[in-house]
């Protein structure tokens, strides 16, 4: 029996150190399982094959229906919890709904509390408190750099926020993307997200699409929004936010992390900034630029930066000094070395043609 447990063990081990799925290592423990019972079954009694591998079918059948026990209470554990986190959404939902209301276009009393350290900003105001309420802003991505941003943003009061990812919340996502609970394991980021928005300000409304941003869906969205804030994790789709970006004028405030360093930008081209293909005309070659979990990221960057990409937000929302149209933002954690280099339109820029726009009176 201690055989077919190291053996078990060295599967599983194996399939770890190969990435390979948790379903697929179970699956080859339940062939070896199933390998093992065969044994016991068809050899004759004292045969070494047979005594290695346990010496009776019988033991291994109780050992499964002990397995079998322990995975069903786990699973009606986890029925138990996602119930539970669907109340806690309910309740914040209804909360939300009962969360007093002030005049249109006015702030509650409540609010005025809440938002005074705003409001006694010169550069904000209660002016600037209002345009960030009615303000509308798209996070794409809920991973590390869009966990912090949709915190700040729901906490200073951004009227409509909404979030656009594909992905579930993982365990490896928790050392950095810390607007997910070790309780949201296996849910939609979209939802978790939601859920800890709700929890932080009633008085916002969030917006949840669980689904992967692409070029057929990306304008429609962006219509409804004032401000897209990339935080997404692949080339495809920035490329295809950018694009909406340009189509539908909107501001994109970019991020972007690597091991120690992040970087910001807005990407404005309707008020005379380059847009994101004016700086990166094509995706860098396979391996120039690996992903986090290749290259690893230190867990409070993301922190840093999507605060950061947050902050740009509430200045392009209120008009609040000057956002980093034409700029980019380098910050180097590991040496706390920031810098900002200009950034130039690129003359016949397929996506935003690299042309002065007409001036504008709007920030």
């Amino acid at each position: 029996m201690i055989l077919v447990l190291l053996i078990a063990a060295t599967l599983w081990g194996l399939g770890h150190l190969m990435g390979a799925p948790r379903a697929a290592r179970a699956y080859m423990l339940g062939l070896l399982f199933v390998a093992v019972l065969m044994l016991q079954v068809v050899l004759p009694a004292g045969h070494p094959l047979r005594e290695a591998t346990g010496g009776s079918a019988a033991l291994w059948l109780v050992l499964a229906g002990l397995v079998a026990l322990v995975l069903a209470y786990r699973a009606a554990l986890g029925r138990v919890r996602r119930r539970a986190e669907r109340n806690e959404a309910a309740v914040a939902r209804e909360r939300a709904d009962a969360a007093p209301t002030a005049a249109p276009g006015s702030l509650s009393d409540t609010e005025l509390e809440r938002y005074a350290r705003h409001i006694v900003l010169r550069e904000i105001g209660g002016p600037g408190q209002k345009a960030l309420r009615e303000g509308r802003v798209l996070v794409i991505g809920a991973g590390g750099l869009g966990a912090p941003a949709l915190q700040y943003l729901a906490a200073c009061g951004t009227g409509t926020i909404g979030v656009i990812d594909d992905d579930v919340v993982d365990n490896a996502n928790l050392q950095r993307q810390v607007i997910h609970r070790d309780a949201d394991i296996g849910m939609p980021k979209v939802f978790s997200a939601e859920a800890a928005m709700r929890a932080q300000n009633p008085f916002v409304t969030v917006r949840p699409y669980n689904r992967r941003l692409t070029d057929d869906i990306a304008a429609d969205l962006f219509a409804d929004f004032d401000v897209i804030l990339d935080g997404s994790d692949n080339f495809a789709t920035r490329y295809a936010a950018n694009a909406a970006a340009v189509a539908t004028g909107k501001p994109l405030v970019s991020g972007a992390l690597s091991q120690w360093e992040g970087q910001l930008s807005v990407f404005d081209p309707a008020r005379g900034a380059p847009c994101y293909a004016c700086i990166f005309p094509e995706a860098p070659a396979a391996g120039l630029a690996p992903s986090c979990a290749e290259a690893g990221v230190l867990g409070p960057l993301p922190g840093v930066v999507g605060s950061m990409m947050a902050v740009e937000a509430v200045k392009v929302l209120t008009g609040a000094g000057q956002a980093l149209r034409g700029q980019m933002m380098i910050y180097d954690a590991l040496w706390g070395e920031t810098r900002t280099i200009a950034l130039a339109r690129r003359e016949g820029c397929p996506v935003c043609g690299g042309h002065a726009p007409a001036p504008r009176s709007d920030q």
